[in-house]
Protein backbone atom coordinates (compact mmCIF):
# COMPACT_ATOMS: atom_id res chain seq x y z
CA UNK A 1 0.00 0.00 0.00
CA UNK A 2 1.76 3.35 -1.13
CA UNK A 3 1.82 5.87 1.26
CA UNK A 4 3.04 9.90 1.56
CA UNK A 5 5.45 9.17 3.86
CA UNK A 6 6.39 7.92 7.16
CA UNK A 7 4.16 9.83 9.53
CA UNK A 8 0.99 8.40 7.60
CA UNK A 9 2.63 4.88 7.09
CA UNK A 10 3.05 4.77 11.23
CA UNK A 11 -0.69 6.02 11.59
CA UNK A 12 -2.00 3.35 9.88
CA UNK A 13 0.23 0.89 11.52
CA UNK A 14 -0.82 2.19 14.91
CA UNK A 15 -4.61 2.23 13.84
CA UNK A 16 -4.46 -1.68 13.42
CA UNK A 17 -4.96 -1.28 9.51
CA UNK A 18 -1.59 -2.18 8.13
CA UNK A 19 0.81 -4.95 9.78
CA UNK A 20 4.01 -3.19 9.77
CA UNK A 21 6.16 -0.72 8.10
CA UNK A 22 9.79 0.20 7.56
CA UNK A 23 10.38 4.13 9.57
CA UNK A 24 13.46 6.23 10.39
CA UNK A 25 14.10 5.77 14.37
CA UNK A 26 13.35 9.70 14.75
CA UNK A 27 9.85 8.88 13.50
CA UNK A 28 8.82 6.19 15.32
CA UNK A 29 10.89 6.47 18.57
CA UNK A 30 8.40 8.70 20.00
CA UNK A 31 5.52 5.90 19.48
CA UNK A 32 7.90 3.29 20.37
CA UNK A 33 8.26 4.80 23.71
CA UNK A 34 4.60 5.97 24.20
CA UNK A 35 3.61 2.21 23.30
CA UNK A 36 1.72 2.66 20.21
CA UNK A 37 4.42 1.01 18.23
CA UNK A 38 6.65 -1.99 18.91
CA UNK A 39 10.26 -1.75 17.71
CA UNK A 40 10.68 -5.72 15.77
CA UNK A 41 14.20 -4.70 14.08
CA UNK A 42 16.24 -1.93 13.64
CA UNK A 43 17.41 -1.51 9.73
CA UNK A 44 21.17 -1.17 10.24
CA UNK A 45 24.51 -3.15 10.79
CA UNK A 46 24.32 -1.94 14.58
CA UNK A 47 21.72 -1.35 17.38
CA UNK A 48 20.58 1.78 17.07
CA UNK A 49 21.79 4.03 20.31
CA UNK A 50 18.58 5.26 20.67
CA UNK A 51 16.48 1.64 20.84
CA UNK A 52 19.26 -0.49 22.47
CA UNK A 53 17.01 -3.07 22.87
CA UNK A 54 15.70 -3.88 19.53
CA UNK A 55 17.74 -5.67 17.56
CA UNK A 56 19.25 -5.44 13.89
CA UNK A 57 17.73 -7.66 11.36
CA UNK A 58 20.64 -9.94 11.34
CA UNK A 59 19.90 -10.73 14.73
CA UNK A 60 15.99 -11.14 14.43
CA UNK A 61 16.91 -13.92 11.64
CA UNK A 62 17.35 -11.77 8.54
CA UNK A 63 20.62 -11.97 7.90
CA UNK A 64 22.07 -9.54 4.71
CA UNK A 65 18.35 -7.48 4.58
CA UNK A 66 20.34 -4.67 6.39
CA UNK A 67 19.28 -1.32 4.07
CA UNK A 68 20.27 1.77 6.26
CA UNK A 69 18.74 4.97 5.68
CA UNK A 70 21.12 7.42 5.51
CA UNK A 71 21.06 11.79 5.22
CA UNK A 72 23.55 13.45 3.45
CA UNK A 73 24.56 16.81 2.62
CA UNK A 74 24.00 17.79 -1.06
CA UNK A 75 25.66 21.42 -3.24
CA UNK A 76 25.49 22.03 -6.74
CA UNK A 77 27.67 20.16 -9.08
CA UNK A 78 29.60 23.07 -9.94
CA UNK A 79 30.40 24.43 -6.39
CA UNK A 80 33.29 25.35 -6.06
CA UNK A 81 36.01 22.68 -4.45
CA UNK A 82 36.58 25.34 -1.58
CA UNK A 83 33.25 26.07 -0.83
CA UNK A 84 33.20 22.15 -0.77
CA UNK A 85 35.38 21.26 1.66
CA UNK A 86 34.74 24.55 3.85
CA UNK A 87 30.82 23.36 4.33
CA UNK A 88 32.13 19.80 5.18
CA UNK A 89 34.56 21.21 7.54
CA UNK A 90 32.09 23.56 9.61
CA UNK A 91 29.95 20.31 9.22
CA UNK A 92 32.03 18.08 10.80
CA UNK A 93 32.78 21.06 13.91
CA UNK A 94 28.96 20.92 14.13
CA UNK A 95 28.50 16.90 14.43
CA UNK A 96 31.27 17.61 17.23
CA UNK A 97 28.83 20.18 19.51
CA UNK A 98 27.29 18.15 22.39
CA UNK A 99 24.15 19.85 21.44
CA UNK A 100 23.69 18.70 18.33
CA UNK A 101 25.26 14.88 19.28
CA UNK A 102 22.07 15.46 21.75
CA UNK A 103 19.75 16.31 19.52
CA UNK A 104 20.63 13.79 16.81
CA UNK A 105 20.66 10.90 19.08
CA UNK A 106 17.31 12.44 20.44
CA UNK A 107 16.11 11.18 17.10
CA UNK A 108 18.25 8.18 16.99
CA UNK A 109 20.40 9.75 14.24
CA UNK A 110 24.11 7.94 14.52
CA UNK A 111 26.37 10.94 12.63
CA UNK A 112 28.66 9.42 9.84
CA UNK A 113 31.20 11.88 9.53
CA UNK A 114 32.79 11.80 6.01
CA UNK A 115 35.16 13.81 3.61
CA UNK A 116 33.73 14.99 0.75
CA UNK A 117 35.46 12.05 -1.75
CA UNK A 118 34.70 9.26 1.30
CA UNK A 119 30.70 10.97 0.49
CA UNK A 120 31.05 10.40 -3.23
CA UNK A 121 32.26 7.24 -2.52
CA UNK A 122 29.24 6.30 -0.77
CA UNK A 123 26.82 7.33 -2.75
CA UNK A 124 28.35 5.61 -5.85
CA UNK A 125 28.19 2.87 -3.85
CA UNK A 126 24.85 3.43 -2.69
CA UNK A 127 23.46 4.10 -6.44
CA UNK A 128 25.49 0.71 -7.53
CA UNK A 129 23.72 -1.14 -4.93
CA UNK A 130 19.96 0.22 -6.27
CA UNK A 131 20.89 -0.32 -9.52
CA UNK A 132 21.59 -3.98 -8.76
CA UNK A 133 18.72 -4.57 -6.44
CA UNK A 134 16.60 -2.80 -9.31
CA UNK A 135 17.55 -5.03 -11.64
CA UNK A 136 16.92 -8.35 -9.23
CA UNK A 137 13.74 -6.90 -8.70
CA UNK A 138 12.89 -6.51 -12.75
CA UNK A 139 11.95 -3.43 -12.20
CA UNK A 140 12.46 -0.59 -15.26
CA UNK A 141 12.05 3.04 -15.40
CA UNK A 142 9.50 4.34 -17.21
Amino acid sequence: MPFKGGAEAAVEVIAGRVDFFFGPVGLVLPHIRHGRLAGLAVNGFGRSPALPDVPTLDEAGFPGAEYPIWFGLFAPAQTPSEIVNRLNRETLVALKAPKVREQLAGLGVDPMPMSPAQFADHVHREIQLNATLARKAGLKAQ
